[in-house]
């Protein structure tokens, strides 16, 4: 049994009912941003993918992120190219973290290698930052204000 098979054998992925969301990023290289997850959140590498194009899984807390190389149009998506993001501003969505304290998870997490656009800075009832990943992807990582009425 290799390695990928241990792993899935160990873990399945939600839901045995209903639905569960993860989110899909293309990335350059399965092994370094899946690392990078680990090294940073905690997240916990489910798949490493493999050489066949099998995509890489990982857990963050109650969030899945599937994690597999660009490639061009497939039978299931035949107009669809899937490439990591062409500039480091230009961004039409992004994860967002919620924590209950932004500033031990901005120091615990700079420590461990996180890039940081800025400190964090509140705005909008909340105090958010943003982390850049290993392909240009940002992450908002952000805390609520207390009491702050939302709706």
């Amino acid at each position: 049994m290799n390695q990928v098979q241990v792993e899935q054998k160990r873990y399945k992925m939600p839901p045995d009912e209903g639905i569960t969301v993860a989110h899909f990023l293309t990335v350059t290289n399965i092994e370094r941003s899946a690392l990078f997850y680990e090294k940073v959140f905690g997240a916990r590498i489910l798949s490493r993918g493999d050489s066949n194009g099998a995509p890489g899984y990982i857990q963050i807390a109650n969030t899945w992120l599937i994690v597999n190389v660009g490639g061009g149009p497939t039978s299931d998506k035949p107009l669809v190219t899937l490439d990591v993001p062409a500039g480091l501003n230009s961004v039409s969505s992004f994860l967002n973290i919620r924590v209950a304290d932004i500033q031990a998870c901005y120091e615990q997490w700079r420590k461990r290698g996180a890039q940081f656009i800025t400190e964090p800075k509140g705005k909008y009832g909340e105090t958010r930052c943003y982390i850049r990943d290993p392909d240009g992807y940002i992450i908002e990582v952000g805390q609520s204000e207390p009491d702050f009425p939302y709706g």
